[in-house]
């Protein structure tokens, strides 16, 4: 063996040990955000929601599901806080149009809770685009508590 073959050798398996842990830690990311969206096959809201999702760097898995209301029972959505569709995150239920910031914050965050709801379908939220945007919260919520995790207008945080 060369001088030269013995650098190509060491220098081929420093890289390809860099390459593997750099593989090692992007497993978990990209594990962790993938999104799995139950939803009306008739929806075009939730389609457009779960595009926002793809655009900020989000991998999904879409089931239509005809009795949507079992599936938010069986995952314990409160009925106060139902959307049109209902998706899991990791641990976490996440509940009609939420926003790509708020599911990337709960991720960093990871606080003791069921998941995050946007009540009802606001103008202007992910998936509800056209006319003026409103403000709306999104709330953190659990068995036997809820507070308001974020606010937006639109898609911005506010």
């Amino acid at each position: 063996m060369t001088d030269f073959d013995a650098k190509m050798t060491r220098r081929c398996m420093l890289i390809a040990g860099g390459a593997s842990l750099l593989q090692i830690g992007a497993v978990p990311a990209a594990t962790e955000a993938r999104v799995t969206v139950h939803k009306d096959p008739t929806c075009g809201c939730c389609s457009g929601w779960v595009q926002h999702l793809h655009d900020a760097g989000f991998v999904t898995k879409v089931l239509d599901i005809s009795d949507i209301d079992a599936v938010k029972k069986r995952l314990g959505v409160p009925d106060d806080l139902a959307a049109c569709h209902t998706a899991q995150l990791a641990d976490f239920i996440i509940e009609g149009h939420v926003p790509a910031a708020a599911l990337k914050r709960l991720l960093a965050e990871k606080p003791e809770a069921t998941g995050l709801a946007v009540p009802g379908m606001p103008v202007g939220s992910p998936g509800m685009e056209g006319g003026r945007p409103e403000k709306y919260d999104v709330v953190l919520f659990a068995p036997n508590s809820r507070r308001i995790y974020m606010s937006f207008i639109g898609e911005q945080s506010v």
